[in-house]
């Protein structure tokens, strides 16, 4: 063994002090005093319960930009003003169209049977003006040939759109938690090569999704917006008097919702249109079968607002100290699908968020940067509210031209999948964020939360900002019954919310947007993206 002396000892370690911070990344601090006085705050004189129960039971649903999402933003701006965040405002982004809202559905079984059914009006439908009966006919329409058939059949009929569907039994729960497994399945890389398939919406009562991810997303868009455009003209010219839809996947008495109509004025208005739970809309269809006549009686009170023409988002700051002209965004949807309230899409994120600005204000903390709040118009129209305020305050996305806000940017971070315990976050690809957030997540290690996946994820918010280059980031979260009972749903209520996994998100988001503001350097971002004019960008 060779001889090591006091002295030669020293020499090693300077030179260790020396070489290795050139090597070894600095590593991310975070003041465990503070995250643990939020912790306290978030899990110990929760809000967060206060501010959805204002949000479902007392203004819900918010669809947007209707006369319940603008008292719900009003209620929101007085709350956060209450608190002293004075600057809380609504801020337009641009044109609407009509909005919509309804105040009375109901749909009865007169013939062979009378029987009350399960259903909703779907989204910009207009009314029936007053109770209106009629014979029952099956005419599942997909395609304009497929309308062919039933030109002159249709006048004065309530009109079945979809075939019946054959319902599962369910031998597993509808909510979960993810697994350990699970997680660790999220964590990997996806396979290189394999394209991921996107979130598609699928209009509601036009041709089937195509098979395989679209290549042009926004063109196959166009494409479905044509043909329901052309379909619903087709159904309003045949005299239709109440299209019936099936309820999507859902049974059990579950409907999931899509919209009816649109809120381009130059759009033509459908016929009113109403879903049907499933297990309802089989025993009509069995009915017809049978070659048993079948009487409905519907009722729909609905209203187009032609004079709320300017869409709004509600955006709200917590001014920093030193660094206050760079930014650190949350954000999530506070609008919402009308056959429920809304509760775990989205005002569990809205009322997340809320609760996030007021623990950072209740402690007082001082951060060097500026905390900014958005909560979204129109995300369930296509990302509509974010999208256009990252356009007047960051980026072009058509062009890439940005603007001086874009290089004062820190990051921005989404809540809005559901009742959910957070897990961890998607990296949205970004590596440089790892060591960032593996830091900021240690805390809640005990609470669930440590998972890093490097992949992207669709549908929310953060994918605005994130298309012009800025650090944007959604968190992993539990399913819960989110895919299976309440995302777009008449079951999206208040009773779904989850009080101990919000207060954990809470506590987590508070935690990350304090360490995002006062961390010395702005968060690293991933290569601007080059431009996506319209029509060739997802």
């Amino acid at each position: 063994m060779l001889a090591y002396s006091p002295m030669k000892k020293t020499i090693v370690l300077l030179i260790a002090a020396v070489i290795l911070p050139l090597v070894l990344p600095a590593q991310e601090k975070v003041d465990l005093l503070v995250v643990n006085r939020i912790k306290a705050e978030a899990l110990q004189n929760s809000k967060v319960l206060d501010h959805a129960f204002y949000l479902t039971d007392v203004y819900g649903p918010l669809l947007a930009d209707s006369p319940n999402y603008r008292n719900a933003a009003a209620w929101v701006i007085k709350t956060l003003k209450e608190w002293g965040i004075e600057d809380a405002k609504t801020e337009k982004w641009g044109t609407f169209g009509r909005s919509w809202s309804y105040s009375r559905f109901s749909a009865h079984m007169l013939e062979p049977q009378q029987t009350s059914l399960i259903g909703v009006p779907q989204s910009y439908t207009p009314g029936t003006d007053g109770p209106v009966s009629g014979e029952v006919i099956l005419a599942p329409i997909r395609t304009l040939q497929e309308a062919e058939k039933y030109k002159g059949k249709l006048k004065g009929k309530m009109v079945m759109l979809e075939q019946p569907r054959e319902l599962p039994l369910h031998l597993t729960p509808d909510a979960r938690r993810y697994t350990d497994a699970e997680l660790a399945e999220i964590a990997k890389a996806p396979e290189p090569g394999v394209q991921r398939r996107f979130d598609f919406p699928m209009p509601p009562v036009v041709g089937p999704t195509p098979p395989g991810p679209p290549a042009d997303m926004r063109q196959r868009m166009e494409e479905f917006r044509f043909l329901r455009t052309k379909l619903t003209q087709l159904l309003k010219d045949e005299g239709v008097l109440v299209a019936i839809q099936c309820g999507s996947r859902g049974d059990d008495g579950t409907i999931f919702t899509t919209p009816a109509g649109s809120r381009e004025p130059k759009d033509p208005l459908p016929p009113p249109t109403i879903a049907l739970a499933a297990e309802h809309y089989n025993r009509i269809a069995r009915l017809l079968d049978k070659k048993i006549p079948v009487r409905l009686e519907v009722d729909v009170k609905a209203q187009f607002h032609e004079d709320s023409t300017d869409g709004m988002n509600v955006i709200a700051s917590l001014p920093g100290g030193k660094k206050k002209d760079e930014i650190v965004m949350i954000g999530a949807h506070l609008d919402s699908h009308q056959a429920a309230t809304g509760a775990t899409d989205n005002a569990a994120g809205s009322a997340v968020m809320m609760e996030v600005m007021r623990i950072l204000k209740v402690l007082d903390l001082k951060m060097d940067r500026t905390v900014r709040l958005g909560l979204w118009d129109a995300e369930e129209l296509g990302l509509v509210g974010s999208r256009n305020y990252v356009k007047e305050h960051f980026a072009d996305r058509e062009t890439m031209a940005v603007t001086s806000e874009h290089s004062k940017f820190s990051g921005y971070f989404n809540f809005d999948n559901g009742s959910g315990k957070i897990r961890g976050v998607y990296l949205q690809n970004n590596d440089a964020m790892r060591p960032i957030f593996q830091a900021w997540l240690e805390p809640f290690a005990d609470m669930g939360a440590a998972t890093l996946s490097i992949r992207n994820t669709s549908g929310t918010d953060h994918l605005s900002f994130d298309a012009v280059g800025l650090p944007a980031f959604q968190f992993i979260q539990d399913p819960l019954d989110y895919s299976t009972r309440t995302h777009h749903t008449n079951m999206d209520t208040y009773d779904r919310l989850q009080r101990g996994d919000l207060m954990q998100a809470t506590a987590i988001i508070a935690s990350f947007v304090y360490n995002a503001a006062t961390r010395p350097e702005l968060l690293p971002r991933k290569p601007l993206p080059k431009p996506q004019p319209a029509g060739r960008r997802p």
